[in-house]
């Protein structure tokens, strides 16, 4: 009994030493990032290769859904909005699953990324955007399969899907023009109503220029439809700190009278004390 109980924990010695050694995967995970304009694009795929068999039509039969790469689902993350085909694809992660024939792809981007394989239960309200692309035949062979970045654009780029003797090219678009033009119309309109607001508190609360500090919150002011209450709590306490009790009385009680309509307890409270110290109340 004692030799098995011996022989027992030397087998689970032997196969727990055994599990930490790290052998070569058939499919090697890769990730590869990819600025579009402005737009970031991160890919993470899986790479069988062909080892002397024929691929599509065979190993990734033709009408049938693929993974498009091997192991868990192809991945494919966008920062910005895009477009494919036309549709539009919300910023976020996204499945890419093909059916391949001989002469075209049918191509999906599917929100739900943690299936390994194709989903069990297939999901149509997930399916972020679909297209139909050309399946090319390439006078060579790509040994391992391979997407790629290509035709890079401001606005847009290709990816490249490339295994054995065929290659299938997506497009998608990315909003550069829309967000560079947008900085550049804010920017030629100078700085904005939260940009002097900002700046004022500051130079207030770290008792810089209280003159330049003034003029940015009046700047701020003007700018504002209807300053909020917690915007004429700092214009007051600007005012107190310049010595200038009446303005500083006159803007707390317009804070104060806000900060109540919003049931906002602590404003209340924080112009109620301060109209007290200046001998407003």
């Amino acid at each position: 009994m004692k030799k098995l109980v011996i022989f027992t924990f030397a087998l689970t010695l032997m196969f727990s030493v055994n599990a930490q050694i790290e052998t070569p995967q058939p499919s090697p995970f890769t990730k590869v990032e990819q600025k579009v304009g402005l737009t970031d694009v991160t890919l993470e795929y899986s790479r069988p290769s062909m080892k002397g068999r024929e691929v599509f039509g065979n190993l990734v039969p033709f009408g049938k859904m693929w993974r498009t790469g091997a192991n868990k689902n192809t991945m494919i993350t966008f920062s910005n909005p895009v477009k494919i085909d036309g549709q539009d694809l919300k910023a976020g992660s996204y499945a890419i699953f093909v059916t391949p024939s001989s002469s075209s792809w049918d191509v999906v981007f599917y929100s739900d990324t943690e299936n390994w394989g194709t989903p069990g239960k297939w999901d149509d309200a997930k399916v972020a955007a679909k297209t139909t692309v050309k399946a090319i035949k390439m006078p060579m062979n790509v040994e391992t399969f391979t997407i790629t970045f290509d035709n890079l654009t401001n606005s847009s780029a290709e990816l490249g899907i490339l295994w054995e003797n065929t290659m299938a090219t997506i497009t998608f678009e990315v909003p550069t023009d829309t967000a560079v033009t947008a900085a550049i119309e804010k920017a030629m309109a100078g700085p904005s109503a939260n940009d002097y607001y900002a700046s004022a508190v500051y130079f207030m609360q770290q008792d810089k220029n209280l003159d330049k500090a003034k003029m940015w919150m009046d700047k701020a002011m003007a700018m504002s439809k209807e300053p909020a209450f917690w915007q004429l709590r700092q214009q007051s306490l600007l005012y107190s700190k310049m010595g200038d009790k009446k303005n500083a009385i006159a803007t707390a009680k317009l804070s104060l009278e806000k900060s109540k309509k919003a049931e906002n307890a602590d404003y209340v409270k924080m112009n109620m004390d301060s109209l007290k110290e200046w001998g407003a109340m």
